[in-house]
């Protein structure tokens, strides 16, 4: 394995990256102030995208999508980061939802919102995360679905799903088997945004930005039985199949927005003055440099494991679990160097690093907590020695 981009991946990398950089980041500021003019702005450059054979580059073939293996998309992925808006432009926002749906969605479901999906038509969200109930302990969910005849009555109230305001349809984790076993209750069942009652309460500002978090009531919500996905009872199963490639995907694209931050506080360094020479000859300020520059390389490496691993058709848990944690320390890090970099600028929006410091502090939150993958690494790697194995670094 490598650091290095592969000859046959590297073509188009640069062409998503000259994408991103040249059509997607100027017009950042235009695409955070929303409204209609937004809208059609995104629209124009997933046009662009489609035109130049960069739409939904992960996505399976068998249902539209590029088909780019798992270990050559980390670095496609990893330069479309950069930017936050890259994923919506460029049609993989869509790549976690895609792949549950093909996997467990009847023909019905399929025709309704696969295809449509893998095309840009339509947006999805996922609802799982609840208000009243730890996030760490998802056997706690509240919110509940009981078949009444040929419908499903959905009643509860989920926070942090995100995009619900310009969705299609959000795909609900729901307590539908009572007496059963607790990762044994929970289904997952898809909701249509338009179904008479679900509400939207409120979007939730995050750390004082309003980043499409919505918090949903559902208010007896009657959805066909159709509606559910996969099988009764599954939810959990279907809800890891999610999770897990989503948390490399995070990853995946937390590398670009370090690079773009490792970027900006190289570039201040080398052009800022202070004292009569430039910031890059303090000693201080190099510090800042070859830390990121080692945390960095560390995580990418990490990452590309992970990748590999999950390309072989293994299940990476604990690499996954580690790029996790680490990743998101290690673009919290780098993005905090270049905020301190920058000064009283870095404070203000008038560069991306105000923003991306926000985002990247969400990252040790969503998807699971850090304490969480700690915890399960760390008990699944003490288990083999229990078990008279070890940890070989070189061959696990």
């Amino acid at each position: 394995m490598s650091f290095e981009v592969p000859d046959h991946v590297r073509p188009v990398r640069d062409r998503v990256r000259t994408f991103i950089t040249e059509r997607v980041e100027p017009v950042e500021q235009q695409l955070y102030a929303g409204g209609p003019g937004a809208a059609a702005l995104m629209a124009g450059l997933q046009a662009e995208a489609k035109s130049q054979g960069l739409w939904a580059l992960g996505h399976p073939t068998s249902i539209g999508g590029g088909g780019m293996p798992f270990l050559d998309y980390v670095f496609v992925n990893e330069v479309q980061g950069r930017s936050e808006f890259g994923q919506v432009a460029l049609g993989t926002l869509t790549l976690q939802d895609s792949i549950m749906l093909d996997r467990h969605a009847d023909p019905a479901l399929r025709e309704t919102y696969l295809l449509p999906l893998v095309r840009g038509e339509i947006n999805p969200s996922f609802g799982m995360t609840e208000p009243e109930v730890a996030s760490s302990d998802p056997t706690q969910l509240q919110t509940t679905a009981v078949l009444d005849g040929d419908e499903w009555v959905v009643s509860g109230r989920k926070w942090f799903t995100t995009g619900a305001a310009q969705a299609a349809y959000t795909t609900v984790m729901c307590r539908t088997e009572p007496e059963a076993a607790p990762h044994q209750a929970f289904s997952m069942i898809i909701v249509p945004t338009d179904t008479p009652g679900y509400r939207l309460v409120r979007e939730t500002p995050v750390l004082g930005m309003d980043a499409g978090h919505y918090e949903v009531a559902y208010d007896d919500v009657r959805v066909p039985a159709g509606n559910l996905l996969g099988e009764r009872g599954k939810g959990f199963v279907i809800a890891q199949e999610r999770l897990g490639p989503g948390r490399i995907f995070h990853v995946m694209r937390w590398l670009g927005q370090a690079q773009r931050a490792f970027d900006l506080m190289c570039e201040r360094l080398n052009g800022r003055v202070a004292f009569g020479e430039p910031l890059a000859r303090k000693q201080l300020m190099q510090e800042h440099v070859f830390e990121s520059f080692a945390e960095i390389q560390a995580t990418r490496l990490l990452t590309l494991r992970a990748a590999e691993k999950i390309d072989r058709g293994e299940q990476a848990r604990e690499e996954i679990g580690v790029i996790k944690v680490v990743g998101a320390r290690m673009l919290h890090n780098v993005v905090d160097r270049a905020l301190q970099v920058h000064g009283a600028l870095g404070l203000t929006d008038d560069t991306p690093i105000s923003r991306m410091y926000r985002n990247a502090r969400l990252g040790r939150i969503y998807d699971g907590p850090d304490e969480v993958h700690i915890h399960t690494v760390s008990r699944r790697i003490l288990g083999r020695y229990d078990r008279g194995e070890s940890w070989e670094f070189g061959l696990s």
